[in-house]
């Protein structure tokens, strides 16, 4: 049991004796965690606060000085004294913490034993998870918006396989529907004016220069004319062009440091007969019915704001429809939580989704629908308008070329998910401490730099050698955080935020460029050297596997 379980079930029955004479006998959940000012505790509940908003006539420090006195005698008991130095109660009501000097120092031990493993954890085992993320229609090179959602979804994907479930990735190939074919009548028209021939570009057609570059392309590899016949004309076009924006896409991809375990096309989908297995599961709830010519589904009995058309009346379905279908074969492989990642536009699907989900028999928690907001980009001062159709729009591809992988992964990730997203070229590009993933990766790069003394040295140090002398103030922020590493992990799996795990690899960054501007780690002391030396390796270690969950390396030298 971890020192945080432990501490929790400790204050949870410390806080029932406390109003037990009040005849209450459960209380709420106890979130216990560092403050936002770690200056104040280690660890911090606001526990009393929380059950005198329940009940009236208690007063909240009072309550919280009879919870901390209940729950430190019983660290006492438990001998966790040798984990916790100090529990003290703040006004209005809040139980603080603070851990033992020892307890920090032992985590350069735990981290020696641990290796790479230090801070993953098993809350995921024997649950099997699919990522569904970017997903892009195959009708252009992924912008920036997809670039975001690629390094947002591998991440989490990333850190939930740390935490111990089992994942797999998916990309949903929307490649049939009106999209497709406008983009075969687009490649047409260009093919038609490249060999000189007449041909009406379509009104709201793909604009883009590599649609030039298929139609070139198409030129080139066509064997013999294209069919006469229109229709299989258009099939071959679009499927031409479906392949060549995918190949495009998935080296993009695996530029980006992103792979999938499947690509899963919706007409093969549509093909299998499993959307209508799907309608034929609704209708046999008696969940759908007919209303002007269209098949609908009763959507509102399950919290969505109207019901749904699932088959328009010209016999041709919604969008929604092949969803509903592809999320439960989704479940039928096995899955036992579903992730997917959307972008803004789709923010009003969630409730439909949802709805569809619980139709089909399937817990909520098993579905999690999450948007990723756009990412702006911003050249010369002007932000620049993001159209697929119109091919104004920047391209992963640009960026990449122009920040290249590490950068740009980094600040797709720097912001919570759904809120906005200002990508500043020019900051990504400056090689200064201004710059987050350069400040992080230099303190990475400067830790090596320390490293490099034990090789020449060819010291062997022991796992605990001198680490009682790590003591001084600088030292013991650094241990504070490398201590809450693995809280910081299971945090960000159970809430699906990577960008925590950056927040935390910046104050981690500030910690230890603060305690080495302040501290030589190699000096005449053998005993302080070689315990900063092992602090060096700890933090190598913390730093080089977050980088690794974000999708960034850890350069040596810088």
């Amino acid at each position: 049991m971890s020192i945080n379980v432990a501490l929790k079930e400790i204050i949870a029955d410390a806080a029932k004796k406390a109003v037990a004479d009040r005849g209450i006998a459960s209380v709420p959940d106890i979130i216990l965690e560092p403050p936002k000012d770690k200056r104040l505790a280690d660890l911090s509940t606001n526990i009393a606060m929380q059950i005198c908003k329940q009940e009236k006539g208690l007063k909240p420090f009072a309550l919280a000085g009879s919870i901390a006195d209940i729950a430190g005698s019983e660290i006492e008991k438990q001998k966790l004294s040798v984990y916790i130095q100090k529990v003290e109660v703040k006004p209005p009501g809040f139980i603080n913490l603070h851990f033992s000097e020892r307890y920090l120092q032992d985590v350069v031990t735990e981290i020696a034993a641990a290796g790479e493993r230090f801070g993953a954890s098993a809350i995921g085992k024997g649950k099997d998870v699919l990522v569904e993320f970017v997903s892009a229609n195959p009708t252009g090179p992924l912008s920036v918006a997809h670039g975001r959602q690629a390094a947002v979804g591998d991440a989490i994907a990333n850190i939930l396989d740390f935490c111990g479930f089992s994942v797999k990735r998916e990309y949903y190939l929307n490649d049939e529907g009106n999209q497709i074919l406008l983009l075969g009548k687009s490649i047409y028209a260009r093919y038609c004016e490249l060999l000189g021939e007449e041909e009406l570009f379509p009104e709201d057609g793909y604009r883009g220069s590599y649609i030039y570059d298929i139609a070139k392309s198409l030129i080139e590899k066509q064997k013999g004319p294209l069919p006469d016949e229109a229709d299989k004309r258009l099939k071959k076009v679009c499927d031409f062009g479906v392949d060549y924006i995918m190949k495009m896409i998935r080296k993009d991809l695996s530029d980006f440091g992103v792979g999938f375990d499947n690509y899963f096309s919706q007409h093969k989908l549509s093909e299998s007969g499993k959307v209508e297995e799907a309608l034929g599961e609704l209708k046999k709830k008696n969940l759908l019915y007919e209303k002007d010519g269209a098949l609908w589904f009763k959507s509102t009995e399950f919290g969505d704001d109207k019901d749904r058309v699932l088959k328009k009346s010209d016999g041709s379905y919604t969008y929604i429809t092949p969803d509903i279908a592809y999320h439960e074969d989704k479940f039928r492989r096995g899955f036992d939580w579903l992730i997917d990642l959307w972008g803004p536009d789709h923010h009003g699907y969630i409730p439909r989704m949802k709805a569809a989900s619980r139709a089909m028999g399937r817990d909520d928690k098993a579905l999690s629908l999450l948007i990723v907001q756009l990412a702006t980009i911003s050249r010369d001062g002007v932000p620049v308008r993001m159209s697929t159709r119109e091919g104004e729009f920047i391209t992963l591809r640009e960026v990449l070329d122009d920040v290249g992988k590490d950068v740009a992964r980094f600040f797709f990730q720097m912001r919570r998910k759904d809120s906005h997203l200002d990508f500043d070229l020019e900051l990504a590009k400056k090689e200064s401490m201004e710059n987050p993933v350069y400040y992080i990766q230099y303190a990475h790069a400067r830790i090596c730099g320390i490293l490099e003394y034990k090789k020449k040295q060819k010291m062997s140090l022991g796992a605990s050698a001198g680490l009682k002398l790590l003591k001084a103030p600088e030292e013991l922020n650094v241990l504070r955080l490398l201590r809450e590493f693995p809280d910081i992990i299971e945090f960000s799996a159970r809430s699906l935020e990577p960008h925590r795990l950056i927040q935390y690899l910046m104050e981690l960054a500030s910690s230890f460029h603060s305690f080495y501007t302040q501290h030589r780690v190699v000096s005449d002391d053998k005993e302080l050297t070689s315990a900063r030396l092992l602090l060096a390796e700890s933090l190598k270690t913390v730093f080089s596997k977050s980088l690794a969950l974000l999708g960034a390396s850890s350069p040596e030298k810088m």
